[in-house]
């Protein structure tokens, strides 16, 4: 093909003026990217050198989309905690600054999805469509920001609710040996949410992959996932992740709590959180301390748990109740991490493996468990019979040890004994069931008033099953009243046990009629010979 000049020339004219304005028109800017070489790599950390101007606990990005978080901050080297699989990691990889600090997404999205400490989706359910993305670690609610505990959290459980009662807003401490029912009880607990407008979190840390589909497929099974937001990090992931996932499970609550909202948040358990740290901690060359953990574990916990709390009106009027898992090893409960955790939070329920041996479950120590703020919240109904109850069955679990041995007693230790007895019945529970507060307190009521002392034990399970079922009788006024009311009145009181004791008269012995007397026979006379 060939064409004449005087048509060619005009088009490489145009050509060349348009790239002689582009050209002229470009003006070059430079953007300084700051970045670092790594100079070692150990197990679950690495050592970068460069980045002069890199933050405390900036992210920093590795190759292949790998992030880790500034830990150490030395004259001639950063410790970089690795947040992921660093395999592929080797000395002489470049790194570079991202400027900000560990973030997760938040949102309504995140409702009934499993997600990483990252945000991202553990499901299979597809991308989350996050609102927006908060710091993991944030600085809790100031003192003025705050309101007092004023609204009880039921969880379900009768041993709980009425012994060792729990506020919206409060951190109580679940520890005890391993298999004792510690996650039985906190998921019970978010099972018993449904209906009551309260948003779960349920941060797993560190625990096995079996466990923890376990404990989804409950929560799935039982519709609870509707309102719950399930984080999680296995016990073989880098232990980076499980250091920052509580922190990150905190911010997902926080987010709900701040839109005035009710929030419960579970974390199991904060032992293996201590660990990772811990580890983190040798590393990198931290001092060690007691038990060979550095001497900021207190604060770590500390800094944590502290944002959970009931805000004021205000600040929207939401709560962040927190439910920490500690699991103790041959029940030493003043190890260095559980008197820590103690110290950090409201009160503790403690689980005795003697009493799950015994098939007592939930296996709740009443006398080492303590609610300091959740007393204040409590019903009026739960307070009218709570206080004498607890010392009720302290008085038994105190004789039952002196009975064991063959010692004779008398009637009113065999009273309180058999009382005793009765009530621990009543406590016994099956996992995934949680009780009304309605049944619960006709429960209660029935037992403060000695109505099932006359049950026979091996009966015990049907006439409580019998009364709960009766309580759906209760008039709806008297209910209402058990909700709202300050105190519990006689009335209320009377209508109630009224329902129990038609309830239970089918299960009490009845009496048998006395025997007629028979005709008295007059002695014989003796006549004297």
């Amino acid at each position: 093909m060939s064409a004449p000049p005087a048509i060619l020339q005009p088009a490489m004219d145009r050509a060349f003026a348009g790239l002689t304005q582009a050209r002229d028109a470009f003006a070059p800017q430079l953007s300084p990217r700051e970045v670092g070489v790594v100079t070692n790599v150990s197990t679950g950390i690495a050592t970068v050198s460069g980045l002069p101007n890199v933050g405390f606990e900036e992210l920093i990005r590795f190759p292949s989309g790998l992030l880790g978080i500034a830990f150490n901050l030395d004259q001639d080297e950063i410790g970089v905690v690795l947040l992921g699989d660093y395999q592929h990691l080797q000395a002489g990889d470049e790194v570079e600054r991202t400027g900000r600090v560990m973030d997760v997404a938040v949102g309504d999205a995140l409702l009934g999805r499993v997600v990483d400490p990252l945000g991202n989706p553990l499901d299979g359910k597809g991308a989350i469509g996050a609102e927006k993305r908060l710091p993991v670690e944030r600085p809790a609610p100031h003192i003025m920001d705050r309101a007092p505990v004023t609204v009880p959290l039921q969880t379900g459980l009768m041993a709980v609710d009425a012994l060792i009662p729990i506020g919206r807003g409060q951190r109580e401490l679940i520890l005890g040996d391993r298999q004792t029912g510690k996650t039985a009880i906190a998921i019970d607990t978010i099972l018993n949410q449904r209906g009551q407008n309260v948003v779960c979190v349920y941060c797993a840390i560190g625990q096995r992959a079996s466990a923890v589909a376990k404990a989804v497929a409950n929560l799935e099974k039982e519709g609870a996932m509707e309102y719950t937001v399930a984080v999680v990090v296995e016990g073989n992931d880098a232990p980076g992740l499980v250091y920052v996932t509580p922190y990150a499970a905190t911010s997902i609550a926080e987010y709900f709590m701040e839109k005035g909202r009710d929030v419960l948040i579970v974390y199991d358990d904060l032992i293996q959180h201590a660990r990772a740290y811990r580890e983190l901690s040798l590393l990198l060359r931290r001092p060690p301390g007691r038990e060979a953990f550095p001497g900021d574990i207190f604060y770590i916990h500390s800094r944590m748990l502290e944002r959970s709390t009931h805000l004021s009106k205000d600040r929207g009027g939401g709560s962040l109740t927190a439910l920490p898992i500690i699991e103790t090893e041959a029940q030493d409960i003043s190890a260095y991490i559980p008197t820590n955790l103690i110290s950090i939070t409201d009160g503790q329920i403690y689980l005795s493996p003697t009493l799950f041996e015994l098939g007592i479950l939930p296996a709740i120590d009443v006398g080492k468990s303590v609610s300091r703020v959740g007393g204040a919240a409590q019903r009026a109904a739960y307070r009218a019979v709570a206080g004498n109850l607890k010392l009720a069955y302290s008085q038994f679990e105190e004789l039952e040890t002196f009975a064991k041995f063959g010692t004779r007693l008398d009637d009113a230790t065999r009273k309180t004994i058999d009382h005793g007895q009765r009530i621990r019945a009543c406590l016994k529970q099956p996992e995934s069931q949680p009780v009304s507060m309605v049944e619960q307190i006709a429960v209660l009521l029935a037992l403060s008033a000695d109505l099932f002392d006359e049950v026979p034990l091996e009966k015990m399970t049907g006439a409580e099953q019998s009364l709960r079922k009766a309580a759906t009788g209760i008039p709806v006024d008297v209910v209402e009243r058990l909700t709202t009311a300050g105190k519990l009145s006689d009335d209320d009181r009377k209508a109630i046990l009224d329902v129990a004791t038609k309830a239970l008269a089918s299960f009490q012995p009845q009496a048998q009629p006395k025997p007629a007397a028979k005709p008295a026979v007059k002695p014989r006379s003796m006549s004297a010979s």
